[in-house]
């Protein structure tokens, strides 16, 4: 129950209805209280109880919140539908039409005290951030969200701590988006809270993360417990998503058939609940599967898609990600031009706080690209700018890679010390995946 006001103002509100309705003291406190208690309640000198209010709000013909709050009958009903509503036109990829009615309706909560509402709104507007590519504000506002929810259960916690991670991990700090999901799933479940939503939305949210630390190991066992709590989920958003990340895991360990599975189930899921970003985002991985299986064409033309739907919904940060994708297929298909024309026309939407391992996976291709056109000063300058991007993302699998080529490079120009050097410290990242991450945060019970 929301947080009645003051004496004085319940006192001024009982007053002002009152009259309104024309009764006297007497009438309103008839048959239960005297005129004295009433003119007592009006003046703020007597605290009513729960049982006083309700036979009055009854006289005045007024909801008990209403007279206690002074918020009119089914506000709280009214703004929670309309944030479905706001949520609705954000699955439609409206991100900056669904902010604006989140921004209005957390000031109609702030003004009422809806406190929930208030978590809800700042859940959306985090979304919305994310959507445009906004971290900074995405971040204040899931942060603002968990501060409002400090007293809550922590699984009504967790989709903000989610939101903050993924805040975190878009920026390009992989290790912190790590540490905020693990610490939360430990917190879940050493306190015996099995929430299977809570839960499912951690282990979904930290696969992407564990898979550009290099540590795949991780990734793998978060996505068999994300399968093994799907069927105790209740959000079928959720479980849709939690089959495209899974995709991820499968195509690292050559699955490729069951990560194309794993991605129609998702996909089928968001076309019934009319989610069209998410529908983006699986076309993008369909592409992504196609191109590791080198059908090269099918994954142009998916990968094409999801850039002109992610496009057309203002999603810069995720265009100019799958923009890098296409980039790929386009360079293994003989089109290195076009690829690089492409690679540069993104790189100015990405930098080393928003999207660093996209903006990175740009350069090395451009290197790639220069080293096949001869020009190896180009290339080595490619290397090194993603080098410096990976580093500072902490993303040890695609630093292994990377070194590998610079190492390559390096030799083949005969500075064979530095070659060497680049590929001692390739090994390094190989195994940082999974020697600087810590103990496995603990497991819920699945059975």
């Amino acid at each position: 129950m929301a947080q009645r006001d003051d004496p004085e103002t319940i006192g001024r509100r009982v007053h002002r209805l009152r009259l309104q309705r024309g009764l006297t003291q007497r009438q309103l406190a008839e048959p239960s209280y005297t005129p004295a208690y009433v003119s007592t309640l009006e003046a703020g000198r007597v605290r009513p109880s729960d049982e006083a209010l309700h036979h009055l709000a009854d006289r005045l013909g007024v909801a008990f919140d209403e007279l206690a709050t002074g918020r009119p009958a089914h506000l709280a009903t009214d703004l929670r539908l309309r944030l479905t509503g706001a949520q609705r036109t954000l699955a439609d990829g409206a991100a900056e039409e669904a902010a604006g009615q989140y921004a209005g309706l957390l000031d109609e909560a702030v003004a009422h005290g809806l406190v929930e509402e208030q978590a809800t709104a700042r859940l959306g507007l985090g979304e919305c951030g994310l959507a445009t590519g906004d971290l900074v504000a995405a971040r204040e506002h899931f942060e603002h969200a968990e501060r409002i929810l400090a007293e809550a259960s922590l699984p009504a916690r967790v989709p903000a701590r989610r939101g903050r991670a993924v805040a975190h991990y878009l920026a390009g700090e992989l290790r912190y988006a790590v540490y905020l999901l693990e610490s939360t799933l430990d917190e879940l479940n050493l306190a015996g809270l099995h929430d299977p939503d809570a839960l499912l939305l951690l282990y979904t949210a930290v696969i992407a993360p564990y898979m550009d630390m290099g540590a795949q190991a991780r990734a793998a066992q978060a996505a068999e417990l994300a399968l093994a709590l799907a069927p105790r989920a209740e959000d079928p958003a959720l479980i849709a998503r939690m089959h495209r990340s899974v995709a991820r895991t499968l195509l690292a360990e050559g699955r490729i058939a069951e990560a194309d599975a794993s991605l129609g189930k998702a996909a089928e899921m968001y076309r019934q609940l009319e989610i069209r970003t998410e529908l983006a985002n699986c076309r993008w991985m369909r592409g992504y599967v196609y191109a590791q299986n080198g059908e090269l064409a099918l994954a142009e033309e998916e990968l094409r898609a999801a850039r002109a739907m992610l496009t057309s919904h203002r999603a810069s940060l995720y265009s100019s990600q799958v923009s890098v994708e296409l980039a790929d297929v386009l360079h293994r298909r003989g089109r290195s031009e076009e690829a690089a024309e492409l690679l540069h026309g993104v790189l100015g939407g990405l930098s080393p706080e928003r999207g660093a391992v996209h903006a990175a996976a740009a350069h090395r291709l451009l290197g790639i690209i220069a080293e096949d056109a001869g020009d190896t000063a180009a290339a080595e300058e490619q290397y090194v700018r993603a080098l410096g991007l990976l580093e500072r993302a902490g993303a040890a699998g695609d630093l292994a890679d990377l070194c590998r080529l610079l190492g390559d490079l390096l030799r083949r120009t005969g500075r064979v010390e530095a070659a060497l050097d680049a590929y001692r410290t390739g090994l390094g990242h190989r195994t940082a995946g999974t020697t600087t991450l810590g103990p496995a945060p603990a497991q819920p019970p699945l059975q």
